[in-house]
């Protein structure tokens, strides 16, 4: 599912035998970009290309990086992702209230907190995360 595009390059959210973490697509005949993103914090990043030896120069992957970034590029890869995966890729995940990110539990926070559930809303661009022990989710918009 298409996303936008930048310099005749177009980034996509594959919709068949993807997998967590949330990423995009971005190819060109000879490579395909991949990079990450989150549905609790709006930063992106280059996950890999392959192949390496025909990736393109830093300088248009990270343009590319700037251009998914964007609040209305990154909207659109979530709620792509999240149509065709319905998962936002915090399963078995814990959450650390004091820094505000999601953290894995092989990392020991002492006041972290197991994620029980998590959904995206896309009419408010939020995640709902449901915390253990916790009567209501937390909203992160």
């Amino acid at each position: 599912m298409r996303i936008c595009s930048y310099k005749g390059l177009v980034v996509s959210v594959f919709t068949r035998d993807e997998h967590c973490p949330p990423h995009v697509h971005v190819g060109h005949g000879r490579w395909d970009a991949r990079y990450q993103f989150s549905f609790w914090h709006d930063g992106v990043a280059l996950w890999d290309v392959r192949p390496m030896w025909s990736a393109p120069g830093i300088a248009l992957l990270e343009e590319l990086r700037q251009v998914i970034e964007q609040p209305d590029h990154l909207r659109r890869a979530r709620q792509r992702w999240w149509q065709s995966r319905a998962s936002v890729c915090l399963d078995h995940q814990q959450w650390d209230p004091r820094r505000e990110e999601v953290v894995s539990p092989s990392v020991f926070r002492r006041h972290a907190v197991d994620i029980v559930w998590a959904r995206y809303a896309p009419e408010r661009d939020s995640t709902l995360i449901q915390l253990a022990g916790q009567a209501s989710p937390l909203e992160i918009q």
